[in-house]
């Protein structure tokens, strides 16, 4: 068994322990006991409550956006010299989460599980969204306008919008579509969903931003 260091010990019982019960139903007293440490010992590496909420979606985040980056630059790369195709880059942005929660272990499921609930709270989720996952966004966003040059930009921003509830919930494995569908669909299939998620949202956004066009 690998030795973890005590930080990483503690990022581990608070990463479950947000994913099952959000960032108002745990405090450092619950992670400190889940963790196996004192309270003091999180408040030492960590600090307070909302510290370790960010410390939880920092660790993860930059392999999540430098994946999706890669994916970005391989979609337009391989397109040159043309545009590449919305398909192309609507599955760069989404493939990544597919790749981490297919290889990544439960620590990866929780994680998407912290981000749909983060994509859904005002008060934590808009501060850290806008400050974590907007500047890779907004790349993303200056291709859809390439690729879709008719498009208002408020079209845009809401096809995102969109595109991102229903990412967020498609990874965050729920299980309400098994119940949902009498078992033809499994929300912890990701591959099926992904592959049915890709296409319905390049129809959003056509039917959208590419309205202008007429």
């Amino acid at each position: 068994m690998v030795d973890k260091s005590k930080k990483e010990q503690i990022l581990d019982a608070a990463e479950k322990a947000f994913s099952e019960r959000g960032p108002f139903g745990v405090s450092l007293r619950d992670i400190a006991r889940d963790a196996d440490v004192d309270v003091s010992l999180v408040t030492y590496h960590l600090g307070k409550r909302e510290d370790v909420y960010d410390a939880v979606i920092m660790r993860r985040l930059e392999t999540l956006n430098t994946e999706r980056r890669k994916y970005l630059d391989e979609a337009i790369r391989h397109a040159a010299p043309e545009s590449p195709s919305l398909e192309a880059i609507i599955d760069a942005f989404s493939h990544a989460m597919l790749n981490r929660v297919e290889t990544g272990g439960e620590g990866w499921g929780r994680y998407m599980s912290l981000i749909a609930q983060m994509n859904n709270n005002p008060e934590w989720g808009g501060k850290m969204m806008n400050r974590y996952f907007d500047p890779l966004v907004k790349s993303f966003v200056e291709v859809f306008r390439e690729i879709l040059p008719h498009a208002d930009d408020a079209d845009l921003y809401a096809c995102y919008h969109f595109f991102s509830g229903a990412l967020t919930l498609t990874f965050a494995n729920t299980g309400r579509i098994d119940q949902l569908s009498e078992g033809s669909l499994k929300s912890a299939d990701f591959d099926a969903m992904h592959q049915r998620l890709v296409p319905f949202i390049c129809a959003g956004f056509r039917a959208l931003c590419e309205k202008k066009e007429k």
